[in-house]
This record gives structure tokens, C-alpha cells and sequence, in this order.
């Protein structure tokens, strides 16, 4: 059953259960600094820092950046290595480098001025369906559906269905309550962070128990994690952020000589280990995360200019 017929089938239990999950919110709605401002730059800057990163962590560090970069213009005239200092503590560095690009094309093309068509924040460096959804429904107040992976967990389960990510929106913008798409996208993100976890929700406390076809059926199952590259045990993207920190911490020091920079980031560094860091760096280069160079046959590595 498509997700047209699914839904057009109860729209008394659509109007219970958005009735149910907006009383919830108005009174547990989490209150989030970036939710008391529709400033299209700081709705960007948490949506880029809240992707992968805990909640409270961006909370501490949304202002710091700002602090440091107020504008979309302040941040397209830093340059690229002080922004990916400012980026330490939030992890998955790349994030870091498209922002700065987009404040670029942003400043460069667009006046300074976020878009505020969907089509056109998509063009922007690192926003995908959900960022260019979450700044229309947030930022300019768009009558529009966000599915991230709490939303279409919450979905997933209030209507049971065999789907992918296509349909996932769909029934997201055939649930989604005119006139009251900011609270609606909100609550729903809020119970699947808080609530209708991926393991070990919390049914007994959720508003919606009783609309809700697989309260206290969810299976409990561990995550299933893919294989991915290693060495010695550790995975890689855990030393490239460990080489993008520890040139962050250089006191004073534009580079830092390869071999040095191998000690700090695993023990022991042994001379097998060298191809192994060399690859990675020039992975984190082609990123723009790192910038190498060479001096009388020594390899030194230092954050972008």
C-alpha cells in the first residue's frame, strides 16, 4: 500500500495524533538556543554542527563559532585553517570545509544571503534534502516536511510499511499539518531524540502510545556495524581526526614534520606505519583538511591557509 492510500485511510487517527504529539511538545519541547531565533545563518550553523554530533556539544560551541565568525561574510573571509581550528570538538571535519565553501558561494554569488528556495539551497556546498528542508521550514517558515533519522524512525513505526528514504518523505509531507510545519517537524524530531529511540524506546512514555501499531514491539537488537578500514584495531577516521587535532594544538608552529606528527597520533609509529600515514594525508589533502609540503625530501603537514 503506497503511503497515499496508507494514510488516506484514518484521517481521524492523523488529526489524534497530531493533536497528541503537539500538546507534548509545547509542554517537553527541548528549549535549544537555535530554536528562539529564525536568523537563516544560525538555523544553517546548527543544522551543519547537529549532523553526527551530540546535542549538547553543539549547544556549547554554536556560540563560540559565532563568536568567532558572526556573519556568513565573516566566515567566507577566514581563512580555511582558522576555520577548521574554531570546527575542533565537533568532529567529522569535512563538515567544516563546506561550510566555509558555501559561505563563499553564498557571499560570492547570492549577495551575502541565504536562498530561500529549496532547489536552490541544494546547490550550496555540503546541503542536502534534509538542510535545505530544516532552513525553509525554519528559517523562512516554509510550510515543509524534514525527515532526518529521528522523523523517519517516528514515521516508520506510527505507519509500518516496507519503504526508503523516497517514501519516507512522501508520507512525511502527507502527515505534515498545514499552517504548523515548525512545531510538527520539531516534536517529531524531539520524540525520536528523547522518546522513540532506535533501541530501547520509551513507549510507556510516549504521547502517542496509543496511536502507535508497534508500541512495545520494537525489537531490541544491537547495531550492526560495517567493517571499515583500520589499523592495529583503530579505525582511520579516528587517526585523520586525530591528525586534524593535533594540528590544531601546534603551539605556535605553521607544520609539523611527518614522522613527529606519526608519534602523536599512534604508539608506537613504527616504519610500516609511514606508507599507512602518508595515504591517509593525502586522503585529508584531496579534502582540503590538511596541506603538505615538501623541504630538502621531508614531509611536513600543516592545516589549509
Amino acid at each position: 500500500m503506497n503511503a497515499q492510500r496508507l494514510f488516506a485511510a484514518s484521517r481521524a487517527r492523523r488529526s489524534l495524533i497530531v493533536r497528541s504529539l503537539l500538546q507534548w511538545y509545547k509542554k517537553n519541547g527541548r528549549p535549544l538556543p537555535w530554536r528562539r531565533t529564525a536568523d537563516p545563518y544560525v538555523i544553517l550553523l546548527s543544522e551543519v554542527m547537529l549532523q553526527q554530533t551530540q546535542v549538547e556539544r553543539v549547544v556549547k560551541k554554536l556560540p563560540e563559532f559565532r563568536r568567532l565568525f558572526p556573519s556568513l561574510g565573516a566566515l567566507a573571509r577566514a581563512q580555511r585553517g582558522d576555520v577548521i581550528r574554531a570546527w575542533g570538538g565537533l568532529g567529522y571535519n569535512n563538515r567544516a570545509i563546506r561550510l566555509h565553501q558555501l559561505a563563499q558561494s553564498v557571499c560570492r554569488h547570492g549577495r551575502g544571503r541565504l536562498p530561500r528556495s529549496i532547489d536552490e539551497l541544494r546547490k550550496l556546498p555540503g546541503i542536502g534534502p534534509y538542510t535545505a528542508h530544516a532552513i525553509a521550514a525554519f528559517a523562512y517558515g516554509e510550510d515543509v516536511a524534514v525527515v532526518d533519522t529521528n522523523v523517519r524512525r517516528v514515521l516508520g513505526r506510527l505507519f509500518p510499511r516496507e519503504s526508503g528514504v523516497t517514501e519516507a518523505w512522501s508520507l512525511a509531507r502527507i502527515v505534515l499539518p498545514r499552517g504548523n510545519a515548525y512545531a510538527w517537524n520539531q516534536a517529531l524530531m524531539d520524540l525520536g531524540s528523547t522518546v522513540c529511540t532506535a533501541r530501547n524506546p520509551g513507549c510507556a512514555a510516549c504521547p502517542l502510545e496509543h496511536h502507535c501499531p508497534s508500541a512495545h514491539r520494537v525489537a531490541h537488537e544491537p547495531p550492526r556495524r560495517r567493517p571499515e578500514p583500520s589499523r592495529d584495531g583503530i579505525p582511520n577516521r579516528i587517526y585523520r581526526g586525530r591528525i586534524v587535532q593535533a594540528l590544531r594544538a601546534l603551539d605556535g608552529r605553521r607544520s609539523v614534520e611527518l614522522a613527529m606528527l606519526g608519534t602523536t597520533i599512534k604508539r608506537p609509529f613504527l616504519a610500516r606505519d609511514r606508507r599507512w600515514l602518508e595515504d591517509l594525508l593525502s586522503r585529508l589533502e584531496r579534502d582540503d583538511l590538511v596541506r603538505l609540503r615538501k623541504n630538502n625530501g621531508t614531509l611536513y603537514v600543516s592545516l589549509p591557509r
